[in-house]
């Protein structure tokens, strides 16, 4: 499986203080695991947390889910032991908060090892105005993913969390087209609301409209429309595959644009359906195992 094409619709943060939480994230529906030593886990218990997750990195039974350890900042006195101990670890990659420029990925990036990839934190107002350099680290380091901290931006930027967002919308865009123009996976925030479904259902199709791979999530009651919500509907999927038999016909061959079932198509939509076709497979795959 491509990165490109790996499913991302639900990143579930889990204490890595709590051993039944991180034991019960083994067998949740979520597409990637997030083992957190950063915001979900009290001053008093960083050590355990770092030490529970680094051992749960080792033992694995995560099954297809990407594992991603989420350390405490460089300037915390956690981050540096943290950022240690989880590269040694080896997960799937590291999620470091509060990246304000490409400073700071190539600081991150150095104490890496193996195939651990870096993800990193969009979640201040600094980053806000460094987005495409930060995200043009990618090309020389192992950056690969963003994920939305709008909770930090929020209180930065003393706004409101309205049901729409309205105070966010312009560096969630600007960050999606970022990611998007130098081959990142990007991750929207959580929904802190946990009771509120609706308006988890209302966010996640905003989510999806501005280009998301997924969501970061909070609770596991949130997995279920979170996946729903992520996923290439059946229509979708089935406009893709029109578009890949079309343009595998001999008569079409050598052509930029087609018709398909009444619709223009072109090579970008090509691209577009076999990405979404290989997502849609990827998903069945994992909810078959």
């Amino acid at each position: 499986m491509t990165d490109a094409a790996r499913p991302r619709r639900s990143a579930l943060y889990m204490p890595a203080s709590n051993l039944k939480a991180i034991e019960k994230a083994r067998s949740l529906p979520c597409d990637v695991v997030i083992l957190d030593l950063e915001d979900a886990v009290a001053p008093e218990a960083k050590d355990i947390a770092r030490a529970q997750a680094v051992e749960a990195v080792k033992a694995g039974g995560f099954g297809g889910r990407e594992v991603v350890i989420r350390v405490n900042g460089r300037d915390t006195p956690q981050g540096a032991a943290d950022l240690e101990a989880a590269a040694a670890a080896g997960p799937d990659a590291i999620l470091v908060p509060k990246v304000n420029d490409a400073d700071d990925v190539r600081f991150y990036d150095a104490a890496l090892k193996g195939d651990t990839r870096l993800w990193a934190m969009i979640e201040t107002a600094k980053a806000a105005f460094h987005l495409w350099d930060i995200a043009q680290a990618a090309k020389t380091t192992r950056l690969s993913a963003w994920v939305m901290g709008v909770n930090d931006l929020a209180k930065e930027m003393r706004a409101r969390q309205t049901p729409q967002r309205e105070a966010f919308q312009p560096i969630l865009s600007l960050a999606v087209v970022a990611a998007r123009g130098n081959g990142l996976s990007i991750l929207d925030g959580v929904h802190n609301d946990i009771e509120d479904l609706d308006a988890l259902e209302v966010v996640c199709r905003q989510g999806v409209d501005f280009g998301f791979d997924g969501k970061t999530l909070i609770h596991p009651s949130h997995l279920k429309i979170c996946n729903r919500a992520f996923s290439p509907t059946e229509g979708e999927i089935a406009w893709a595959h029109a578009v890949i038999a079309a343009f595998a016909l001999p008569e079409n061959a050598g052509k930029g644009a087609i018709r398909v079932d009444g619709k223009m198509a072109e090579l970008l939509h090509l691209a577009q359906a076999q990405r979404l076709v290989a997502v849609a497979e990827a998903i069945a795959a994992a909810e078959a195992a």
